[in-house]
């Protein structure tokens, strides 16, 4: 019985995972990867004074055009918005538009992580949509250090 218990909690710990899904209806999220945070970790720590770079790998189920990208920090249950310098998710984000339904895509972005940020705990939602609506949405838990 220890045995079988052990297996099931060995089991559920390889799939954890950081971030959770938060309504990606247009494509299956492949893999997600935060620069200095492990798949296994709780929250991500995010240094200020340094910049961090997110990787999205998903796969469209339809054909899109275009794609933005929105970054907000939710804090107390509060969305607020991050602006970026880039927000079309087709330039220079590893992204060449337009996608095919079924064919799996890549995307980067490194971010600075400014000194003047507060050091607090943040949950990240990142979203990649066009006019259809959320192709990629996820939730990260994040820590400012």
């Amino acid at each position: 019985m220890l045995f079988y218990v052990t297996a099931v909690v060995l089991l559920a710990s390889a799939q954890a995972k950081f971030y959770t899904d938060c309504g990606s209806k247009l494509a299956t999220i492949e893999k997600v990867g935060v620069s200095g945070c492990a798949e296994t970790a709780k929250e991500c720590i995010l240094k200020r004074n340094s910049n961090a770079t997110i990787s999205i790998d998903f796969t469209p189920s339809l054909d899109v055009k275009s794609l933005e990208t929105e970054v907000h920090g939710v804090i107390m249950n509060l969305p607020v918005p991050f602006p970026l310098p880039q927000p079309d998710a087709c330039k220079n984000n590893g992204l060449t538009c337009p996608l095919k339904a079924g064919q799996k895509a890549s995307y980067a972005a490194t971010l600075p992580v400014l000194k003047s940020y507060p050091r607090v705990k943040v949950d990240v939602k990142w979203e990649l949509k066009n006019d259809d609506g959320d192709l990629v949405c996820i939730l990260i838990p994040a820590k400012i250090n």
